[in-house]
């Protein structure tokens, strides 16, 4: 087996510096290697060709990333054997796209990086995925590894370690013998139980190795059920004396006309998470919305509150941002099913827990009709749709003097966009009322990083969804403090032709951060913004651009920028006065239920201290 160039005492660069550049520019492209029809993947390959003859064989649609001095040899042969790729502007945006390709898809997205700073910059989007459950493979071209090659390389951070927290398991590969084995185990456990990304790391002198590969398909994904609790849980459902409630989550996303089933069988109103928006029709006339506590919908509230006697929660965790801090009420009843036996009962106490894949659960449930099903109670649905009306009555009011209404924005936006439409709604207040009345339809179709909360997520998600989709309306909704954050990204969507519209809250503050810290503290603290010009930053970017000023523009906005081909960057000025956020309210409740009396004494003592200051307040 011939040796990579580093065993001469060459470095990197100074071996490339050797090879004329006539050499380099006469060289043969290599035929692509043998992929067989049933997935196998055979042949004498490099390291790097088996790496993208498996992405090709796993049906990869797009690597994310940017290329650098570890994994140029990947990259090379993406573009040698006709894997698709997008360059990124930043490693953070690259792991969101991949995040957004998944979201849209329901398949792995893919993420390449190297070692040391590129890894570091992908971190907070890998988090996202982990706690939002979204496969990603990461693909990092690591360090030279062997006795023969020196310490103290360059980004030779400990790669492996950097990894662990932030994904479901990381497969190294020691050898180029081991490479295959390694992205084909990272494919299936992406998808198996609950889904999460993976890491391969591959030193990059293994990367020109040739090796000889037989590689069969991935194994398939293992999928958890629960049989003996499984029928504990249809014991509760068919004591028709209890009226059943459904909180579904996103392991209901592919399950979506099998929820709608089960909801007509048992009569029961569902709910969602917040990233469950989308597994049944918010139209349908069991559905109330999300959340089923003081954070979600007042809907959903008022329904599981008077009319549920046990909640069937399934694909939930019942994370801190979808139950609003914990604001839920303990349900008298629960039966908590999720494919992931860690997440069961970890919150609110169950009746039975149930570690099975939201898919299968709900088939065994179809299967049982005859015993679970309860005839239609006429009342429960002319309540949830006369509770909806009162909701749209409350939204509609406008709040908003010197500028546009964040919620009529929002109204308008899902009433102008297509039933199909992708929405990224990023790390801002107003992810709170989108997550209320953005009405979906149909999966796949509403998107927020809700468990790692990271701010800038939306537009490189958008990003990596449009190039999935690249004829569906696909929209973002970013705050201007998130949008500081990402915003180069718009010069991706510029070059590769992605017609994403980027629809701007500006307002020139952190107002996320301001609501809290006023409530708590009288004032605020580094929350104003830079003013930007937002046009000639749009014309700098490549992207076209227009605004929003006030809310009898927001119609005529929103077509223009949606009638265009070409990305857009929309300034939408906003007014968020002091229109109420149900989210916020929770959150505070339990908060101040959380403090202990004497941290409750010092709170007001310092509350009513700057109240009774005669000084003028000064915020940031």
């Amino acid at each position: 087996m011939p040796k990579p160039f580093e065993d001469d005492g060459l470095s990197r660069r100074e071996f490339l510096k050797t090879i004329p550049t006539s050499s380099l520019a006469a060289a043969p492209t290599t035929a692509a290697p043998p992929i067989r029809e049933d997935g196998w993947v055979r042949g004498k390959l490099t390291g790097a060709q088996t790496v993208a003859a498996i992405l090709l064989a796993e049906g990869c649609g797009c690597v994310f990333g940017i290329p650098g001095a570890q994994e140029n040899e990947l990259w090379d042969a993406f573009k040698q054997l006709g894997v698709q790729y997008l360059l990124s502007t930043h490693e953070f945006s690259a792991a969101c796209m991949a995040d957004g390709w998944a979201r849209s898809t329901g398949k792995p997205g893919v993420v390449c990086v190297v070692p040391g700073p590129g890894l570091t910059n992908s971190l907070s989007g890998l988090g996202e995925a982990l706690l939002d459950s979204i496969p990603i493979i990461c693909l990092v071209g690591d360090v030279a590894n062997g006795d023969h090659y020196k310490p103290f390389q360059v980004h030779c951070l400990p790669t492996v370690d950097l990894l662990k927290p932030v994904t479901k398991a990381v497969f190294a590969a020691e050898c180029a013998e081991e490479i295959a084995g390694a992205l084909r185990s990272a494919f299936t456990c992406a998808a198996s139980g609950e889904p999460g990304p993976v890491a391969v790391v591959i030193p990059y002198n293994l990367l020109t190795m040739k090796v000889s590969v037989a590689s069969p398909p991935s194994a398939a994904p293992t999928i958890p059920f629960d049989e003996p609790a499984l029928h504990r849980a249809l014991e509760h459902l068919a004591d028709r004396n209890l009226r059943v409630g459904i909180y579904a989550g996103q392991g209901c996303m592919d399950s979506g006309s099998i929820v709608s089933e089960v909801a007509e069988i048992l009569d029961a109103p569902v709910a969602t998470s917040v990233s469950g928006k989308g597994v049944i029709s918010e139209c349908h006339p069991l559905a109330v919305g999300w959340g089923f506590g003081p954070q979600g919908t007042a809907t959903a509230e008022a329904i599981f509150k008077h009319h549920v006697d046990l909640v069937l929660a399934i694909g939930v965790k019942f994370s801190e941002v979808s139950t609003g801090f914990y604001s839920f009420r303990q349900p008298k009843r629960l039966i908590h099913v999720d494919a992931n036996p860690n997440n069961l009962g970890r919150i609110y106490k169950a009746s039975v827990c149930v570690a099975a894949d939201a898919a299968m659960f709900l088939q065994s449930v179809l299967e049982q009709r005859e015993r679970l099903g309860r005839p239609s109670d006429g009342k429960v649905r002319r309540k949830i749709a006369s509770l909806k009306q009162d909701e749209q009555k409350t939204n509609s009011r406008i709040h908003a003097k010197h500028g546009a209404d964040p919620v009529v924005f929002l109204r308008r936006l899902r009433c102008l966009t297509a039933a199909d439409a992708m929405a990224f709604i990023d790390v801002t207040v107003s992810e709170h009322w989108a997550a209320e009345l953005f009405t979906t339809t149909l999966p796949r179709t509403y998107f927020n990083p809700t468990d790692n909360q990271s701010m800038g997520w939306s537009i490189p998600a958008a990003i990596g969804a449009q190039r999935a989709f690249p004829c569906r309306q696909t929209v973002t909704v970013t705050g201007d403090g998130c949008f500081l954050m990402s915003a180069m990204e718009l010069s991706t969507a510029a070059r590769e032709g992605l017609p994403v519209k980027f629809f701007i809250l500006d307002d020139g503050a952190y107002h996320y951060m301001q609501a809290l810290q006023k409530s708590a503290y009288r004032r605020t603290t580094a929350t104003i913004l830079a003013n930007l010009d937002y046009r000639a930053l749009a014309q700098g970017l490549g992207v076209d651009y227009c605004e929003i000023l006030a809310t009898d523009q927001i119609d005529e906005g929103i077509q223009t920028a949606l009638a265009c081909q070409h990305p857009v960057l929309v300034r939408v000025a906003v007014d968020y006065r002091d229109r109420p956020i149900r989210w916020l309210e929770a959150v505070r409740g339990r908060f101040i239920k959380e403090l202990s009396a004497g941290q409750k004494a010092r709170f007001l003592a310092r509350l009513g201290t700057r109240a009774l200051d005669l000084q003028p307040e000064f915020n940031d």
